[in-house]
């Protein structure tokens, strides 16, 4: 989408949005809604990380992972098919097509919406303005949106063999053999993926477990199923050095283990895209590099606020996606309620899926004190074994009468679950009220509504 240049008497909106990623974007759309005038500022293509190096091309990848593990296994559902291999350029074109359908949606929803898009690298300039390229942009009220970007490790040294998310995203190739450093949500999406392609692959992870910010039940779930896949999980272990050659990378880990991989992907989280756009300098409060924020986004500056993954908590696009729309209702003189962080539904899109929302066993035991908690396998939901997937549903309750407090997924095609999920944790729901709910047969609902009838003492399916 092209918008002519502003004029000198339209360099001031309502609102001024720096970054068009989840968080701004959503921004500007809700506050259009509302009848104000909306600038929004990006210095690259309006969907941000999310759509464009994030969420919706490495969920494309996946899914053409998932495509390749059917075709690898479709004669155990009596369909005669061969798996001839990856044709990468093809998966790519598939991958690329998809972000450009949603791409050219949203922009034309923010034009449908008069919102008027600013093409440049825009720095905070203080009060409530944006300077870009020598132009200053004002609003009655200013919101940061500025991203994240993929952190980096000291002495890992970038290259063709070594690379992070963002180039790992346009590989032109499978890798032989692939080592990711990082057991969190990006790292085991990639591994997931590369092992469906055919690659070998090995997670080097420094905390005890997988996935260390899910409950402990779903980490050993995800690694049971790692290893059934032959994925080589090396958790609380250091990488030492890692150093590229010509045609592989040399590693050394702190166990004193030595191995050459074609392939190394630094996955070890984001960081808060907050340097080198004037905020520190003009007067807003940073801490460890995020805006410092009250609970309804405001900055330290009057009139300006912050949303997405510059605020400390959950990198998620649709934390994002609710923090813009937040802002911009409370700008436009609404009274929203904020959400809670642990509200915040979380899914990891590997083979199997890893999915929760509310608290953990641990969280829940110290801010509750006695809880209980079932888990039901899927091996006993009739969908699930239709799919032939393994794994099983966990719901924690506060004490044996109390509401319920978090649930917890793992299985293929779990995070399709996390919505009711969501209200049940919400709403404080009591398992036996969620466990009347009638819940499709055969589909995976089920076992979320058997997980809800076992902890409250009505099983049905259960044996013994």
């Amino acid at each position: 989408m092209t918008t002519a240049p502003m004029t000198a008497g339209k360099r001031h909106s309502d609102v001024v949005i720096l970054g068009g990623g989840s968080g701004g974007y959503a921004c500007a759309i809700r506050a259009a809604q509302l009848g104000l005038s909306v600038t929004l500022v990006e210095a690259d293509k309006v969907g941000g990380t999310c759509l464009h190096r994030g969420c919706i091309p490495t969920k494309a990848l996946l899914h053409s992972a998932e495509v390749a593990d059917s075709a690898r296994t479709s004669e155990q559902f009596g369909v005669r098919a061969s798996f001839d291999g990856i044709d990468i350029a093809q998966v790519h074109a598939y991958k690329n097509g998809t972000v450009e359908r949603l791409y050219s949606g949203l922009q034309g929803l923010l034009a449908q919406h008069k919102i008027t898009i600013v093409n440049g690298y825009g720095t905070y300039a203080g009060g409530q303005s944006i300077d870009v390229d020598g132009t200053r942009y004002t609003g009655t009220s200013l919101v940061l949106a500025t991203g994240s970007y993929p952190r980096e490790l000291p002495g890992i040294e970038l290259g063709r063999r070594i690379l992070t998310s963002d180039q790992a995203l346009e590989l032109d190739r499978v890798p032989t053999s692939a080592t990711v450093l990082g057991g969190g949500v990006i790292g085991v999406e990639f591994a997931s993926l590369w092992r469906s392609f055919g690659a070998e692959v090995t997670i080097v992870e420094a905390l005890p477990r997988l996935i260390a910010a899910e409950d402990p039940w779903s980490s050993k779930q995800l690694e049971r199923a790692y290893r059934k896949r032959g994925i080589v999980c090396k958790t609380d272990t250091k990488i030492v050095s890692a150093k590229e050659a010509a045609d592989s990378v040399r590693i050394e880990l702190g166990d004193g283990t030595i191995f050459d991989t074609d392939l190394l992907l630094v996955a070890v989280g984001r960081g808060p895209r907050t340097e080198g756009c004037g905020f520190e300098e003009n007067g807003i409060s940073l801490d460890k590099g995020f805006v410092v924020t009250d609970e309804r986004l405001r900055t330290s500056v009057d009139g300006v606020y912050a949303v997405g993954d510059i605020v400390p908590g959950l990198a998620l696009a649709h934390r994002g996606f609710q923090q813009g729309i937040f802002v911009a209702e409370q700008i436009a003189g609404k009274d929203p309620i904020p959400v809670a962080e642990h509200l915040i539904p979380r899914v990891t899109y590997s083979h199997p899926e890893v999915a929760s929302v509310g608290l953990g066993e641990v969280a829940a035991r110290t801010q509750y004190g006695d809880i209980s908690t079932v888990v039901y396998d899927l091996a006993g939901n009739g969908k699930s074994q239709i799919l032939r997937t393994t794994g099983g549903i966990k719901v924690i309750r506060r004490r044996t009468r109390g509401p319920v407090v978090g649930v917890h997924l793992v299985g293929d095609r779990v995070g399709e679950l996390i919505g009711e999920a969501q209200l049940a944790v919400a709403w404080e729901a009591l398992p036996d009220e969620v466990g009347r709910f009638i819940h499709a047969h055969p589909s995976q609902s089920e076992a979320l509504g058997e997980a809800m009838l076992a902890l409250a003492g009505t099983p049905l399916h259960a044996h013994g």
